[in-house]
């Protein structure tokens, strides 16, 4: 293992670069737990590599785990050269609402949207923004984005989401929302009724994966000799 200080060996650096390509290929397979296992022995071989504490700051926030994640994000931005994406992911620390947050807030609520769903779409806008890495990440635009968030989070939650009504609340154009919205979607790997964002009480899900294993016992009891 490197140590905190001094000379880290090509030995180690090659392992947190192998353990960093494994966590971001379980990542992808939705294998989180094995992908934050995976960051974060690389950020212990390389502890100073800003790219494996982001990369961990992802996977956590994936799995749930906000206040982990943003203490990854604090290594990140202390060794992180960029100043501009420093600047950006600072602004995660913030106690204050940023202009989408306000607006998310602001809209939803006048609409008579319940709390649980307005905090499912801060929540959302949250996980996008650690998510997208080293991604660009362009706010010109705050209403878009509020838009696009509230669209995603009516759609999951099986609200009506009719792009003209919330293109007329916005003030701004029903591509914007649905540009923004495919973006979130992908990012974020977002299914519907997603369970990071679904805020019913019954979740069809649940019976699809009641169903499945039903189906994969089914399947064993017939081919057992």
């Amino acid at each position: 293992m490197a140590e905190k200080a001094g000379v880290i060996s090509p030995t180690d650096e090659r392992k947190a670069q192998a353990f960093n390509e494994k966590g971001l290929q379980q990542y992808q397979r939705w294998e989180i737990e094995e992908a934050i296992e995976s960051f974060e022995k690389a950020t212990k071989l390389v502890p100073t590599n800003p790219d494996y504490y982001l990369n961990l700051a992802r996977a956590l926030a994936r799995f749930g785990n906000y206040d982990k994640a943003l203490k990854a994000l604090g290594e990140f931005v202390r060794y992180e050269t960029d100043v501009h994406l420093v600047d950006r992911f600072e602004m995660l620390f913030a106690n204050a609402m940023d202009e989408v947050e306000t607006l998310i807030t602001e809209k939803m609520t006048k609409r008579g949207i319940p709390l649980d769903e307005i905090g499912a779409a801060i929540q959302m806008w949250l996980e996008y923004r650690i998510a997208i890495g080293r991604r660009p990440l362009s706010i010109r635009k705050p209403q878009s984005w509020a838009a696009a968030l509230d669209y995603t989070v009516r759609k999951v939650n099986f609200r009506d989401a009719a792009l003209k009504e919330l293109a007329q609340i916005y003030g701004v154009s029903e591509s914007s929302i649905r540009s923004h919205h495919s973006d979130l979607v992908e990012t974020l790997d977002i299914m519907p009724c997603d369970y990071r964002y679904f805020r019913g009480k019954n979740n069809p899900l649940d019976k699809l994966v009641e169903a499945a294993a039903m189906l994969e016992e089914l399947e064993r009891r017939f081919r057992e000799p």
